[in-house]
């Protein structure tokens, strides 16, 4: 199946200046600062990024970090759990790398300085979240562990005198080499700072850590820099694109009306793990037998769930009820999501919450293997904008803050055995093309629509025939704004194409047309490319069993 056709290479201007590194980082959230701090010995590092350098998706990261520290839990609890919430498409093996070296990632956090929650006895303070049956959540300031793992990190590449930074700036394309391989990328910065506009840097290896794809949607909990640039220009550059179909609809949003646009407050599942429960507005529990783990069941359990409950009750949220923690117990554990209700006029000490699901992490993304190469020589990734094998049909709640610190490492070490040889980059001959920056908006109601929570083929077809349209109109002239809605129609057409073949429901895809998990025929994944062509592209999915899945990334 085929989605809408996309350019083929954002319409820029030409480079005016030039610059030479050894290893571009694009992104500054966890996994993009770990491979910087890592790569710094192995030569020069640049680390370019959208905002400031701590405006990205870790930050608001509430519920914490997933490693098993206790004494009493085990990589190998930890990797059954994760299985079993990646619905039958995790790869066991990446999946086993993740929770062996994810407890030294985490401690070699704190030796950085990230200060996480103790008990009286000077041991981390472990909470559980859904799908997980130990509690292994390392957590700070309550619910602000992305936040301070940022500003550990942060606060340590400001140190690394030998890491440069450019903030305000988006990257445009990747350049290539005759042989395809990275040779280094264009970028604007948006005149903060010595360089301005548009300009070239070359390089020997690209490491993509630019996050996720929440602003395809409405209502998400990711901030307003989460385009999908990092997965739109892989896909530009020949990159395997693989599971995109797998969009997380994290499930207690905070709700603020039907007109709520853009990034929403997120409700962390910590919550739950302390204890609350969800009901509808008849006060009814309606988790409990649904799932063994009831109100801490995986969050496409969950999300489903409150959905079906919204469409029989004809309600357009439910509540979340935690008013038994007390004051002192909000104070201290959720400070965060207590002033976020509180700042809406929602006081969660005495009052239910309404919450609802909204878009929260893409578990699909650039394919990499376990050393987080592309299929690209020379492209990396890392983190959200990755498709690790990890995460399968559904992640894990907090496994996506160890996945970037875990797979950041690992792409490190493999450039320890030597850096690739500088190449000549080949003048790009492909037509450029631009979409209005006006058509957001209609994006994101189209995606909302036709390929959120709830999917159908018609629903696909017709979120598919809006996004065409808004393709073949007349474009202004190139800036960020236009260069962001080219990079969402890019991957919102990739999107519709996985999700339109994919013919089941598992973990995170919902298809009412085709409601249940078939394994017969879907027991694999679904890889996306566009073509090499000059004029716009479609985009082309192959369907990869498991048994071949794991062979390409192992080998």
């Amino acid at each position: 199946m085929t989605g809408p056709a996309v350019p083929q290479r954002l319409a820029a201007p030409e480079p005016g200046w030039t610059d030479t590194v050894d290893v571009v980082v694009i992104g500054s959230g966890v996994a993009g600062l770990t491979a910087a701090l890592k790569a710094r010995e192995l030569g020069s590092v640049l680390v370019v990024t959208k905002d400031v350098v701590a405006s990205g998706s870790t930050q608001w990261a509430q519920g914490g970090i997933a490693a098993a520290l206790h004494p009493e839990d085990s990589p190998e609890e930890h990797l059954q759990d994760t299985l079993v919430a990646g619905a039958g498409l995790s790869d066991p093996e990446a999946v086993r790398v993740l929770v062996t070296e994810g407890p030294d990632a985490v401690r070699d956090l704190i030796e950085l300085g990230a200060r996480f929650d103790t008990m009286a006895d000077g041991e981390i303070s472990l909470g559980r979240e859904g799908g997980h049956h130990r509690n292994r959540i390392a957590h700070a300031g309550g619910d602000a562990t992305g936040a301070e793992i940022e500003r550990a990190l942060v606060a340590a590449v400001k140190r690394a005198k030998d890491i440069r930074l450019i903030e305000h700036a988006l990257v445009l394309d990747l350049l290539t080499a005759a042989d395809g391989a990275i040779a280094g990328v264009t970028l604007h910065v948006m005149g903060e700072g010595q360089l301005d506009g548009v300009g070239a840097i070359r390089t020997r290896v690209v490491i993509l850590a630019s996050g996720g794809l929440g602003q395809l949607y409405a209502a998400t909990t990711n901030p307003s820099v989460s385009t999908g640039d990092g997965m739109a220009l892989a896909l530009r550059a020949g990159a395997k694109v693989r599971d995109l179909e797998f969009v997380q609809f994290h499930p207690t949003v905070l709700w603020l009306g039907k007109s709520a646009k853009g990034q929403q407050p997120l409700v962390s599942e910590a919550v739950r793990g302390e204890g609350a429960f969800l009901v509808d507005h008849a006060g009814k529990r309606f988790m409990q037998g649904r799932h063994e783990l009831a109100d801490l069941a995986p969050r496409d359990i969950v999300a489903k769930a409150i959905m079906r409950q919204m469409l029989a009750t004809g309600k357009d949220h439910v509540y979340l009820d935690a008013r038994h923690f007390g004051d002192e117990k909000w104070r201290v554990r959720f400070p965060t999501i207590l002033a976020s209700c509180r700042s809406h006029g929602i006081d969660p000490v005495r009052e239910l919450i309404p919450v609802a699901p909204a878009c929260h992490y893409s578990s699909g993304g650039v394919w990499t293997d376990l050393n987080g190469r592309t299929s690209v020589p020379g492209l990396y990734a890392c983190g959200e904008v990755a498709c690790t094998g990890v995460h399968g049909a559904n992640r894990l709640a907090s496994n996506s803050l160890l996945e970037g610190l875990v797979f950041a490492r690992r792409i490190a070490a493999h450039l320890a055995d030597g850096l690739p040889a500088r190449r000549e980059p080949v003048v790009d001959r492909r037509t450029a093309g631009l979409v209005d920056a006006d058509a957001v908006p209609e994006v994101q109601r189209a995606m909302t629509v036709g390929a959120g929570v709830i999917r159908s083929a018609a629903g696909l077809s017709e979120a598919g025939a809006v996004i065409g349209k808004l393709i073949e109109q007349p474009a202004g002239e190139p800036g960020t704004p236009g260069w962001e809605a080219t990079n969402l129609v890019t991957v919102a057409s990739a999107l519709i194409a996985a999700a339109t073949a994919r013919e089941e429901s598992r973990g995170a895809h919902w298809r009412e047309d085709h409601p249940d998990r078939d394994d017969l025929h879907w027991s694999g994944s679904l890889d996306l490319t566009l073509p090499a062509v000059a004029e716009q592209a479609v985009p082309r999915t192959t369907f990869v069993p498991r048994e071949s899945e794991e062979n390409d990334r192992h080998g």
